[in-house]
């Protein structure tokens, strides 16, 4: 299971540590935040307690109500499951009774310092913890932005991968990663793409050696990720192997869990891979908008051949 620690949030947030700041190596493994007003009146049958607590507002005026002893209590019962950290919204004040707590159980206590709302501030916090707790794998291959639309590139190595990458750049389409690409699980359905840090805005071309395509294009080359919803794998051409059928039965591949449509491109001197990977891209969009060129040929067969019934 991938866990970050309290001290990544108050890097990434700049968040101000109130108190326990021998305590930021704490581990965080939840990928949702919290916000405990039901457990501040007493319910606890479904409190996660491994989740960041977040107090807006609303949970702090309410704390303010009520008398020295109820805050007590109230604080008491939250702070008694040790959850990893308190984080409280900016322009929150009177929270001498909340740090007494948190120093006293040893729980990080941190203030946001930006003027934003609890509302507007959850979504971020809830983003980047679903993005850094993500499932994740490796594949070898590369990963394209290809018209807004997230591709994987795969085959074995020396098929030309980069190569067909470096053509759709100077088409104007981005890259995400060349030769390792990270791949991270979102959701039930969702993959994104996106590189290692380390080969960051780099692509490797044999004869040529190591480019880094944001010196040599500009920052519209690359892009840091992107959903994938394309699998593209790059073949040897293999001699009356293409299938020529008006519609192909569609193919699937499976990461982590999560079907991806997969198509085979063979390679050879002269073809336009680059613009057949663009055809694809396109096609799939049309697809998702619910047109199938397949489907309007054929209904174009079917009229003609009833017109020439009626005759």
């Amino acid at each position: 299971m991938k866990k970050i620690t309290v001290e990544d949030l108050v890097r990434k947030f700049s968040l101000k540590v109130v108190t326990g700041e021998n305590q930021l190596q704490k581990m965080i493994t939840q990928s949702r935040v919290h916000r405990p007003g039901l457990e501040f009146v007493g319910h606890f049958d479904f409190f996660p307690m491994e989740r960041v607590q977040i107090l807006g507002k609303k949970e702090i005026t309410y704390l303010h109500k009520l008398t020295k002893e109820e805050r007590k209590i109230r604080i008491g019962n939250i702070v008694h499951y040790h959850p990893p950290c308190f984080i409280v919204t900016a322009g929150e004040e009177g929270l001498t009774y909340l740090t007494h707590h948190c120093v006293e159980q040893g729980i990080p206590l941190l203030l946001t310092n930006k003027p934003e709302t609890t509302s507007e501030f959850i979504p971020k916090l809830d983003a980047y913890l679903v993005k850094e707790l993500a499932p994740e794998m490796t594949v070898h291959g590369v990963c394209m932005n290809v018209s807004g639309i997230g591709i994987l590139l795969r085959g074995n190595s020396g098929v030309g991968k980069s190569e067909t990458a470096h053509t759709l750049i100077l088409r104007g389409h981005r890259l995400v990663s060349d030769d390792i690409v990270v791949l991270k699980k979102l959701g039930p359905q969702t993959i994104l793409g996106t590189h290692d840090e380390k080969a960051k805005e780099f692509l490797a071309l044999r004869s040529i050696g190591l480019l880094n395509v944001v010196r040599l294009y500009g920052r519209k080359a690359f892009q840091d990720e992107s959903r994938i919803v394309l699998d593209i794998h790059l073949t040897k051409w293999q001699k009356d192997d293409l299938n020529n059928e008006l519609d192909q039965d569609p193919q699937y591949i499976e990461y982590m869990g999560v079907k991806i449509p997969s198509i085979e491109i063979q390679l050879q001197p002269g073809r336009d891979v680059a613009g057949l990977i663009e055809a694809a891209a396109n096609n799939w969009y049309l697809r998702q908008q619910g047109y199938s060129a397949a489907e309007e040929f054929m209904s174009r067969i079917e009229a003609d051949i009833s017109k020439s019934d009626l005759k």
